[in-house]
């Protein structure tokens, strides 16, 4: 049944995320009670992509062109929302599947949005702040047709932050003829962001491993905490982690991978990138081989930088208690497999890193009524919502005996699919 579902424009024999994606559906679909079972196909299938050219003028004259991506998977249960990626990587399954993750992740922690996600392929890096501002201007108007606050709400990513969405509101704006905040969230505080926005995928990630580690017996004090990813979610972990007791023994990222088994300070590592020192030369810590970060010695293993970091090679390898996805499917099918044979815990990344779309639907809620909550009503509002998902998760995995991945997947499914089949088609 599901091959049909492969488009035309993806090729079937490397179907890249959406695979991964497609194969999380085939898992839950037995679970799926019958009378939402004839929607389940529109799960399989985005409702609307966007492919645009994103031609900028670059600093010295010329004129490049980059590929630009919108996907909306499904809008059943509200607006599309999602972040938007730069990276030289992007592709449309990549987008596709993460516009799939979203419909999963807003339904799991049950804030009105459906998922979408966007991104443009680009090597962010070597350009200037000028170009940079072109770049996403541009982007921005290609794609001006889909976006709206009750359209289309987009969200930073791999390479896009408050800056960045800052200038998608403003070139929205112009278009509108008036100020519409509530287009995008991530924004600075300035220009109706949230407080507690910054920190709230990496909160989220703390919040539900503490929920998970209270399930199995594990206390946080003490627990040595393995990050991979230095990023807006891995770096904000650390730190939470480490506020509550926890040891930070190593941390990973493009540049290299450290370790310290006595543990290490995430805020002086902070201080040390942002004064310009280099990840391997910390002194808190020492260098480590790349793939040795796997096998290290930890209770909670995070990773929070990109999909499919853990494999079939590396799963057999892992010493964790638990493994908290921070980043979006950074575990491949066989390597959840692997895991769960091991009794690794696996707390998957669409209940795991929802922190950061629910505190963007607190922003998005603040810029409709032009009323601001404090950072911590935010935050106890936070743990509320996450802990309640966790909660409904973990009791559909216990009482049917699955993964937490599946149980996730499972509730979210049913009030995605609920909400389609209430709605029927139109016309």
């Amino acid at each position: 049944m599901h091959h049909a579902a492969i488009p035309s424009y993806l090729s079937a024999d490397h179907l890249g995320p959406w695979e991964t994606y497609l194969s999380q559906i085939e898992a839950v679909a037995p679970y799926i009670d019958a009378p939402l079972r004839p929607w389940i196909e529109t799960l399989r299938r985005p409702k609307r992509i966007l492919v645009v050219d994103v031609p900028i003028r670059m600093d010295n004259g010329e004129i490049a062109h980059y590929e630009g991506y919108r996907v909306q998977h499904n809008v059943s249960r509200g607006p599309g929302k999602g972040g938007v990626r730069f990276h030289p990587d992007v592709t449309l399954s990549e987008v596709m599947a993460l516009s799939a993750w979203m419909t999963i992740k807003n339904a799991v922690v049950n804030v009105p949005y459906g998922g979408a996600k966007g991104g443009i392929r680009v090597d962010p890096k070597p350009m200037s702040q000028a170009e940079l501002e072109r770049l996403t201007r541009r982007y921005t108007s290609e794609i001006n047709i889909l976006l709206g606050p009750d359209k289309d709400i987009p969200a930073p990513d791999v390479n896009t932050n408050e800056q960045v969405m800052a200038w998608m509101m403003d070139t929205y704006s112009m278009n509108q003829g008036r100020t519409a905040t509530g287009v995008v969230t991530g924004k600075p505080i300035s220009l109706g962001g949230s407080l507690g926005r910054h920190d709230a995928t990496g909160r989220g990630v703390f919040v539900t491993a503490r929920a998970a580690a209270e399930k199995i017996g594990l206390p946080i004090t003490g627990a040595r905490i393995a990050v991979q990813g230095f990023g807006n979610v891995g770096e904000a972990a650390a730190r939470i982690f480490h506020d509550a007791g926890a040891k930070l023994v190593a941390i990973q990222d493009v540049a290299g991978t450290i370790h310290n088994p006595a543990g290490f300070d995430p805020y002086q590592l902070r201080k040390h990138l942002a004064e310009g020192g280099k990840l391997g030369d910390f002194p808190g810590a020492s260098e480590i081989a790349p793939a040795d970060f796997w096998a290290l010695e930890c209770e909670i293993l995070v990773p929070a930088a990109v999909e499919g970091q853990i494999t079939a090679a590396n799963a057999p390898r892992i010493r964790a208690k638990m493994v908290v996805e921070g980043a979006n499917g950074p575990t491949t099918p066989e390597a959840d497999d692997i895991l769960h044979d091991r009794k690794v815990l696996v707390v998957p990344d669409v209940l795991a890193n929802a922190g950061g779309v629910t505190v963007s639907y607190f922003e998005w809620v603040q810029d409709f009524s032009s009323f601001f909550w404090t950072e911590a009503e935010i935050n106890s509002r936070l743990e509320r919502i996450m802990t309640e998902a966790f909660a409904a998760v973990w009791h559909i995995a216990q009482e049917r005996e699955l993964s937490l991945r599946t149980a996730a997947f499972v509730v979210a499914c049913k009030r995605v699919l609920e909400a389609r089949a209430v709605r029927g088609l139109y016309p």
